[in-house]
């Protein structure tokens, strides 16, 4: 059985004096963590009840396994990479689904039954059973997407690295990312939320409900079952008062009808471009 604490404390001083990478006890536990990663066994975030905890050390593993690889070329077919990080193997076994050219970086995690198309998925990244990366769509590094997630053409969803604990991207189960959204800098996506079309979501940017009598503002967070399409907000600055984008939430998804139904309803009914 892994011992995870002696793994961590071994990361955490490794992480602190990166000299001890020197020491092949503390190398292995680096790539030992990027292994379970790979298998996930370990998450760079984990849900609870109190919430997603960030676990910084993961994250630090991460980031010394670029220090300890070297640059190797890699071929695949007519295909040539030239990189410190291998690509996902044995992906028949796991039950994954990767169309050409899709990418798929050690160390990220594709649960049984996603479909990878021509997409890309950073190391440390965690992907969730039934989730769909579309094409071109790109889920960075240490994002985690939760289970039977679409992420649609050309979706960006950004990599956080550093600093260690620092919240990734989290995009919960259930959740639709249309066409050309951008959601960046740990932003947290509800569950069975719906992002319209080219909404783009940063730590900073303004999410408006206004489904009631009086506007309510978020920042980086969707509440669950939102319906969210790209929105202005008027702001003075010296030279004039000009449009500042924002997101605006227009509605729920319906608990009357299941996910399927209530997808399509909702982009029926709030005239969701996707």
């Amino acid at each position: 059985m892994t011992d995870l604490a002696d793994l961590e404390a071994r990361i955490t001083a490794a992480y602190a004096d990166r000299s001890l990478l020197e020491d092949e006890a503390h190398s292995a536990a680096v790539r030992e963590v990027v292994r379970l990663l790979d298998r996930g066994e370990v998450r760079v975030a984990t849900p609870s009840d109190e919430g997603w905890v960030v676990n910084a050390w993961v994250k630090q593993a991460v980031l010394l396994y670029f220090g300890i690889r070297q640059m190797e070329t890699l071929e695949v077919g007519p295909f040539e990479f030239h990189d410190k990080i291998p690509l996902k193997h044995d992906l028949a076994s796991q039950g994954v689904r990767v169309v050409p050219p899709g990418v798929a970086r050690y160390g990220s995690f594709l649960e049984r039954g996603v479909v990878l198309m021509p997409g890309y998925v950073n190391i440390g990244a965690w992907v969730g059973s039934g989730s769909m990366v579309d094409t071109w769509a790109t889920v960075g590094s240490c994002a985690q997407i939760g289970r039977g997630v679409h992420l649609s053409g050309g979706v960006g969803i950004g990599g956080v690295l550093e600093p260690p604990g620092a919240r990734p991207v989290i995009i919960e189960d259930g959740a639709f990312v249309g066409s050309r959204t951008i959601v960046v800098e740990g932003v947290h996506l509800g569950r069975e939320a719906v992002l319209g079309a080219s909404v783009v979501l940063t730590a900073s940017t303004r999410i408006i409900d206004v489904t009631g009598d009086e506007p309510v503002e978020h920042t980086g967070y969707v509440p669950p079952r939102s319906v969210v399409i790209p929105g202005t907000r008027m702001k003075r600055f010296p030279a004039g008062e000009y449009g500042v984008p924002c997101a605006l939430i227009i509605g729920r998804r319906s608990e009357a009808t299941d996910k399927k139904t209530s997808l399509e309803a909702a982009l029926r009914d709030f005239d969701v471009a996707v």
